[in-house]
């Protein structure tokens, strides 16, 4: 199966029988985002955090007041 990455706009072949491919057939709305583009994200995110500036939700507020 041939996917775009939505980032870059790569052209990429993956396995037809990942269910990656699967999810990708089945629900139009699921978007592909190569290898490369996927580690930058992460690494822009983890420096964000770390500057302390960015606040990471992870759970709701509310949550955390009543546990």
């Amino acid at each position: 199966m041939r996917v775009k990455c939505v980032i870059c706009d790569t052209i990429q072949s993956i396995d037809d029988n990942l269910p990656l491919a699967k999810k990708l057939r089945n629900r139009p709305i699921h978007t592909y985002m190569c290898e490369n583009c996927h580690d930058r994200i992460k690494e822009n995110t983890v420096a964000r955090l770390e500057t302390g500036n960015f606040r990471f939700y992870r759970t709701s507020p509310q949550m955390d007041k009543e546990f």
